[in-house]
């Protein structure tokens, strides 16, 4: 039965999908643990959780303002570029 299992789903065709939702997977992972960690608002242990609403303003906007996003605030939102380019310059 073991045999037949793994012949019916470990196929080549299938390891484009279990990278797809591996992927997914992992992405969806890493911002659970970085909600957990860093976000302003999720508290976890017990004596932060009863110091209340906090006016941390300078933290939130660390979290919000991460690497990623200032990293893409300087590039054109365009997803290829070159193709872009080829097609809409007359050069």
């Amino acid at each position: 039965m073991a045999s037949f299992t793994s012949s019916r789903w470990l196929r080549p065709e299938v390891y484009p999908l279990f990278a797809a939702v591996g992927t997914a997977v992992g992405i969806c992972c890493m911002q659970l643990v970085r909600n957990i960690t860093t976000n302003p608002e999720v508290r976890v242990t017990k004596e932060n959780r009863a110091a209340g609403v906090l006016e941390n303003f300078s933290e939130g906007e660390r979290y919000a303002e991460h690497g990623l996003r200032k990293f893409l605030r300087s590039k054109n939102p365009e997803i290829m570029p070159s193709l872009n380019k080829f097609f809409s310059d007359p050069n």
